[in-house]
C-alpha cells in the first residue's frame, strides 16, 4: 500500500491509495481535483473511488468535477451533505480494494457525518493506517461544530485511540547479546511506550515487557547468564495517522501551554518548526506518537485534567476545545468577513435565494 501526500490549498492534504500489485487507487478528500489526476497520470493508476471524510467544502467540492472528468468514478462517505455522493456508508462497514481492506469508522465532532477510515492491507509488513480527515490531526483535532464533547470523546478515545492491530505484529529494531545484567540495565531503561521487549535465555526461558516505561524483567531471568534481546515496535505504536490539515505547528504549542512540562511535546514542537522551515509536511504521525503529545487524546492525565480544572473526560475535552479556540483567536483574530465567510464554507450560513 502506497500512500502520496498531496499538499493543496493553503493547508489541505489529499491523498492517493495505491494498491500496488493491481495498480488501482482509491482518493482521500478532493479539493483541487486537476492536481489529483495530475498524479493519478504520473504514478499511471486506474482512479476507482473518492472517500470523503466529510461534507466541507475543502475536503469534497472536487468530487463534482472529478465525476464529471471521470464518468463511473464511485464517491463514498458518511453525509448526504457531501458533494456528488454515491452511497452512503455506515459505520462499521468495510470495504476492499484488491489486498487493501478499508474499515469505515463514524468520528462525529467536528461535523455529525464525519467518517474516518483506517486501512491495511493483507500480507504486508507495513503498518495500518488511519484516514481521519478533520477529526484527529497530528497533536490536536478539527473544532467540534456539530455534536456533543461526550460523542467527540468517543470518536477520538474510544474509536480512534483505540484502533485494532489488524495485520501487523512485529518488526525487528534491535537484537542483543549479553550478560542479562547489563542487558536490562541498558535497554529496559530506553523502552518506549509502544514497544516489546523479549528476553530469551539458553534453556529457553522468556519473558516479555510491553510499552508501558521502564520495567523489571522477571526473575526467571538468570543475571549471570548470556540472554539475547529483541525489542519490537507493537502495530499500535506504528499505525499512521493521515489527517486533513497542516495544523502541527498551532496544535503544538496549544499542546504545550496545556502541559509545559510534557517533553514529548517539547521533542515534537522542535521538530515541526525544523520541517516548517524546510517546506516539509508533519504527516503522517503515528496513533502511539499521538497518545504522547495530544491533549485531546490525553484528557484522562493529571496535567490535562488540572489544566482544564475538570475530571470526568468529556468535560475535560470541552474545555480543551474551549481554550484552544481562545488560543488561536489570539494568535491570529478573524476578522468579521473571514469568519462569516468560514461559516459559510463550513455550511452553517445559507447563500440567499434569488427572488
Amino acid at each position: 500500500m502506497k500512500v502520496k501526500v498531496i499538499p493543496v490549498l493553503e493547508d489541505n492534504y489529499m491523498y492517493l491509495v495505491i494498491e500496488e500489485h493491481t495498480r488501482e487507487a482509491v482518493a482521500v478528500d478532493v479539493a483541487v481535483p486537476k492536481r489529483l489526476l495530475e498524479i493519478v497520470g504520473r504514478e499511471g493508476v486506474s482512479l476507482t473511488t473518492v472517500l470523503t471524510t466529510h461534507h466541507h467544502w475543502d475536503h469534497a467540492q472536487g468530487n463534482t468535477e472529478l465525476v464529471r472528468l471521470l464518468p463511473g468514478l464511485v464517491v463514498l462517505g458518511a453525509d448526504e451533505r457531501i458533494c456528488a455522493l454515491t452511497r452512503r456508508l455506515a459505520h462499521g462497514e468495510e470495504l476492499r480494494f484488491g489486498a487493501i481492506h478499508v474499515r469505515c469508522l463514524l468520528t462525529p465532532g467536528h461535523t455529525s457525518g464525519h467518517m474516518s477510515y483506517f486501512l491495511w492491507e493483507d500480507e504486508c509488513l507495513d503498518p495500518p493506517a488511519v484516514f481521519s480527515g478533520d477529526a484527529l490531526s497530528v497533536a490536536g483535532c478539527g473544532s467540534r461544530l456539530e455534536t456533543t464533547a461526550q460523542q467527540m470523546y468517543h470518536s477520538l478515545v474510544e474509536t480512534l485511540g483505540t484502533l485494532p492491530p489488524e495485520t501487523v505484529s512485529s518488526l525487528p529494531l534491535t537484537l542483543s547479546w549479553g550478560p542479562a545484567s547489563y542487558i536490562t540495565g541498558v535497554l529496559c531503561t530506553c523502552l518506549m511506550p509502544g514497544f516489546r521487549m523479549t528476553a530469551c535465555q539458553p534453556w529457553g526461558q522468556v519473558d516479555q515487557v510491553r510499552g508501558e516505561g521502564p520495567r523489571h524483567w522477571g526473575e526467571c531471568l538468570c543475571p549471570s547468564l548470556p540472554m539475547v534481546v529483541l525489542c519490537t515496535p507493537s502495530a499500535f505504536f506504528l499505525q499512521k495517522v493521515f489527517c486533513g490539515h497542516e495544523h502541527t505547528l498551532g496544535n503544538l504549542e496549544f499542546a504545550q501551554k496545556v502541559e509545559p512540562c510534557n517533553n514529548h511535546v517539547k521533542a515534537k514542537l522542535s521538530w515541526a518548526k525544523k520541517r516548517d522551515e524546510d517546506d516539509v509536511p508533519t504527516v503522517p504521525s503515528t496513533l502511539g506518537e499521538e497518545l504522547l503529545y495530544n491533549p485531546f487524546l490525553r484528557v484522562a492525565e493529571e496535567p490535562v485534567c488540572k489544566f482544564t480544572g475538570k475530571v470526568a473526560p468529556a468535560e475535560v475535552l470541552e474545555v480543551l476545545c474551549r481554550e484552544r479556540a481562545s488560543f488561536e483567536q489570539a494568535a491570529e483574530p478573524l476578522q468579521p468577513q473571514a469568519r462569516a465567510l468560514l461559516a459559510l464554507q463550513w455550511g452553517l450560513l445559507s447563500m440567499p435565494r434569488p427572488k
